[in-house]
């Protein structure tokens, strides 16, 4: 019965958000339904103990990243640059390779460090501008973004900085670089696939005589043919900037304030110091970092574009921030409170029957991801529980421990990404579509993502490589 109600939860919540409902409303109504339950002692306790800690915990970490994100993407709007890139983009690979051009952009920003949210904002105006000018139907911006930014180089190849390559590390005892050939092979898989998928929507289109489409919401500018572009080498700058000072703070944080800093609020009484665990939030601080020199680039190379539409552009940017992070906090507070439930305990139970230990990771980290809605949530759960079953089955069967490393990382991007999730509600709502509009093409990817986890299991079986 218990799992039942875990599952009825899990499909509820699905449900309202492939609906348009928001999850900001439904999230703490599906999760305290399930409390409700399974034990109705509980309901206030875990609203305010687990869902709001959850919640605001979140806001406490991530809201930055997703108000600067946010910034930068307008200011990119504004300013002309992401037309200048767009035309010059298109000069270069023609318009008929705009789906490709994207998630490279993609690429290269997560490979470099950026946060998969901010990516979703940096992205979508040269997406859309691209898209627009190429013809091809709006509604497979977020299935190309989701390529892009949410599949392989988020935790498929070695050396990528995302957090979901990174957790592995401390259970395993391995490095990001960890597997290479499998990885290498995986993001293969995925890219080759998931391009022929929507390159195949955009064909379908194509003969229906289906077009970008009018109405769209939350739409940049279109492109004005008379507007002189500013140059796409300094339209590049603040892209290239993000990343490099990504990684540059990445390093330099740590190096100056140690493993924690502390100060004395200076305020009347005997307050306690503050301490701050800077190990957990140099990423974050970089992040910060790198997208404030980034925006302050833009300003400065395209003060004169950018001035008169400041105000309005970022108003409406921090009311998309605010929207996007409250909708992946409300999901952070419900996959913490389902985790805490006795029908999730089965569910992990059941899990470790699997036989086969590769195959056992993967079904295992899969399956606590999209429960949760979380890649890195569901690995955590998962990795704390089963990390030293899984070490254990790795000695005894002969599998180098990089092997799980990067099996557990990918199976985290695998069914995370099911209607609920927070960044594919972040994405739509940044794309201003809908689910029921523009979800098929990204739950493809899913689909991709998650066999490329048992594709990469079967090479390693049959050929043993590393």
């Amino acid at each position: 019965m218990n799992f039942l109600i875990v599952i009825a939860a899990l499909v509820f919540l699905m449900f309202i958000a492939y609906r348009g409902y928001s999850v900001i409303l439904f999230a703490p109504i599906a999760a305290l339904g399930a409390v409700l339950l399974t034990d109705p002692h509980l309901v206030a306790p875990m609203y305010s103990g687990l869902f709001m800690e959850k919640m605001v915990g979140f806001i406490k970490s991530y809201f930055p990243v997703f108000l600067l994100g946010a910034v930068f993407g307008k200011v990119i709007e504004l300013s002309g640059f992401s037309k200048s890139i767009v035309s010059t983009v298109i000069q270069l690979l023609g318009s008929q390779r705009a789906i490709l051009a994207i998630v490279l952009v993609c690429n290269i920003l997560t490979y470099g460090g950026v946060s998969l949210f901010v990516v979703v904002f940096a992205v979508y105006p040269f997406a859309a501008e691209m898209f627009r000018q190429s013809n091809i139907p709006k509604r497979l911006i977020p299935g190309t973004i989701a390529l892009g930014a949410f599949a392989y180089t988020m935790d498929s190849l070695p050396g990528t900085p995302q957090i979901q390559n990174v957790i592995p590390t401390s259970y395993f005892g391995t490095n990001i670089y960890a597997a290479p050939i499998l990885g290498i092979l995986g993001a293969i898989f995925i890219l080759t696939f998931g391009m022929m998928h929507l390159e195949s929507e955009r064909r379908k289109a194509a003969a229906k005589g289906e077009g970008y489409g009018e109405g769209h919401t939350n739409e940049p500018q279109a492109f004005n043919t008379a507007e002189k572009l500013p140059n796409p080498w300094i339209a590049l700058l603040p892209l290239v900037l993000v990343g490099v000072m990504n990684k540059v703070f990445t390093d330099l944080i740590p190096a100056i304030y140690g493993e924690q800093t502390e100060f004395i609020p200076a305020v009347i009484g005997d307050v306690k110091p503050v301490i701050v665990d800077v190990h957990k939030a140099a990423a974050i601080w970089a992040v910060e970092g790198a997208l404030i020199i980034g925006i302050l680039t833009v300003v400065i190379f395209g003060w004169k574009q950018v001035a008169p539409k400041f105000a309005e552009g970022t108003k409406s940017a921090v009311g998309g921030a605010l929207l996007a992070a409250m909708n992946t906090a409300s999901e952070y507070g419900f996959g913490g409170v389902i985790a805490a439930l006795p029908g999730f305990l089965v569910v992990a139970d059941a899990l470790r029957s699997i036989p086969n230990p590769l195959v056992n990771a993967a079904i295992t980290v899969s399956s606590l991801a999209g429960i949760t809605g979380s890649a890195s949530g569901g690995m955590g759960i998962a990795l704390a529980a089963m990390s030293d079953f899984f070490v254990e089955s790795a000695k005894a069967n002969h599998i180098p421990l990089e092997v799980f490393h990067r099996v557990a990382a990918m199976a985290s991007g695998g069914m995370d990404t099911l209607p609920h999730n927070g960044a594919v509600i972040t994405l739509l709502a940044v794309c201003g579509l809908t689910h029921k509009v523009a979800y098929k093409d990204v739950f493809y990817i899913t689909l991709i993502k998650t066999t490329a986890v048992f594709f990469i299991i079967s090479v390693f079986y049959l050929t043993g490589l590393v």
